[in-house]
C-alpha cells in the first residue's frame, strides 16, 4: 500500500513537472512570435501571442490545484516537499513570463500599422527577443532534467540579454538619436519587458538549483 502511494505521488509530481515545462515552452514560443510580430509589424502574428498566453493561463489553474492537492493529501517531506513548493512558485514565474510577452504584443498592436521601432533600436529589440526565446528553451530543459549546471547556464546567458538592454537604453538616451518621445517610451518599455522575461528564466533556474541542492542562491 505504501509503495503504491509513493508511486502515485511521483506520477503526480511528474505530471506537474510536464505541465510546468509546457508553460515554459509556450512562453518561449510566445516571445519568439511576439518578436517576429514586432519586427514585421504583423498584426495576425501578434494576435497569436494572445492565444499562446491564454494557453499558459489555462495551465496555471491545474498546476496550482495539483500542487496544493499534493501538499494536502500526501504531506511530503524533504526533497519531495521542496519539489511541490518549488512547483507552486514556478507557476507564478511562468505566468508572469506569459504576461510580459503579451505586453510586447500589445505594444505592437497599439502602433499598428506603423512599426514600434526602427533601425538600430529595432535590431536590438529583435536580438533581445531571440536571446529571450533561447533562455526560455534552456529553462524548459532545466525543468525537465533538473540539471543544476544547465540552470546556472541560464544566468550566464541572461548577462547577454542585460548587455543588449543597456545598449538599447544608451542608444535612445544619446542626444543624436532622432526618434520621437512616444517611440522612446515604447522602446524603453519593450526593453524592460524583454529584460524582465529573462530575469524570470533565471529565477526558474535558481528554483531548480534549490530543488536539487536545498540551497538558496543569492540574486
Amino acid at each position: 500500500m505504501m509503495m503504491h502511494m509513493r508511486m502515485k505521488f511521483h506520477e503526480q509530481l511528474d505530471a506537474l513537472t510536464d505541465r510546468l515545462a509546457l508553460m515554459c515552452r509556450l512562453a518561449g514560443e510566445a516571445i519568439e512570435t511576439a518578436t517576429d510580430a514586432l519586427v514585421n509589424a504583423d498584426l495576425p502574428m501578434a494576435e497569436r501571442v494572445f492565444d499562446l498566453n491564454e494557453r499558459i493561463e489555462e495551465l496555471r489553474g491545474p498546476c496550482e490545484e495539483q500542487a496544493m492537492a499534493l501538499l494536502a493529501l500526501q504531506a511530503p517531506v524533504a526533497r519531495d516537499l521542496r519539489q511541490v513548493v518549488t512547483g507552486v512558485h514556478l507557476v507564478t514565474d511562468l505566468s508572469r513570463m506569459g504576461g510580459l510577452v503579451q505586453h510586447v504584443a500589445e505594444s505592437m498592436r497599439r502602433r499598428h500599422p506603423e512599426h514600434v521601432a526602427s533601425g538600430e533600436a529595432e535590431e536590438l529589440l529583435s536580438r533581445m527577443g531571440r536571446v529571450a526565446a533561447e533562455l526560455a528553451g534552456l529553462a524548459e530543459r532545466v525543468l525537465r532534467t533538473h540539471d543544476p549546471e544547465l540552470a546556472a547556464e541560464i544566468g550566464r546567458r541572461d548577462d547577454e540579454l542585460d548587455d543588449l538592454h543597456r545598449r538599447l537604453l544608451t542608444l535612445i538616451q544619446d542626444p543624436s538619436w532622432i526618434g520621437s518621445i512616444p517611440a522612446a517610451v515604447d522602446i524603453t518599455l519593450l526593453g524592460r519587458f524583454y529584460e524582465r522575461f529573462g530575469d524570470h528564466t533565471v529565477v526558474v533556474g535558481r528554483r531548480v538549483i534549490f530543488l536539487v541542492t536545498g540551497e538558496q542562491l543569492n540574486p
